[in-house]
């Protein structure tokens, strides 16, 4: 089953790219098995929809895919999940999940309270008071 699935994935991803090849007249340059796939392609569309042909050619290159890898006897059937297109090898976008947010050294002190750290100001002033304050001491 692994080589199946293997098998269908590199078929559906090959596809789609040979297909945007030759949409993008960049045919010429694939592989002659490429080629003959996408003739195939081609004639299957004139007789049916789009997406039955698509289905068809990628069965076709799965099965020859699969007998490539080493696949013995008949490849078994490996259907598409249904959150997927069938045409298309495109991926969901998925939003990340959000991360938590930082907690600062003082709102961990404060026994899980959100709190602020002080103030810039706050802490000059104090070491301000403190040295003037030992100052005065020693005098």
């Amino acid at each position: 089953m692994l080589i199946a699935r293997r098998a269908d994935t590199r078929a559906r991803a090959d596809f789609a790219t040979w297909k945007m090849m030759a949409k993008l007249n960049g045919a010429s340059a694939l592989p002659t098995e490429a080629q003959e796939f996408l003739a195939s392609y081609k004639n299957l569309v004139a007789q049916m929809s789009e997406g039955e042909a698509t289905e068809a050619t990628i069965g076709a290159i799965y099965r020859a895919y699969y007998a490539e890898m080493g696949g013995a006897g008949i490849p078994p059937d490996v259907r598409p999940r249904a959150t997927e297109p069938a045409a298309d090898n495109v991926t969901a976008f998925r939003r990340p999940a959000p991360k938590p947010k930082k907690v600062s050294f003082f709102g961990a002190a404060a026994g899980g309270t959100q709190k602020r750290p002080l103030p810039v100001a706050l802490i000059f002033a104090c070491l301000v008071v403190v040295y003037v304050g030992i100052r005065l001491y020693w005098r």
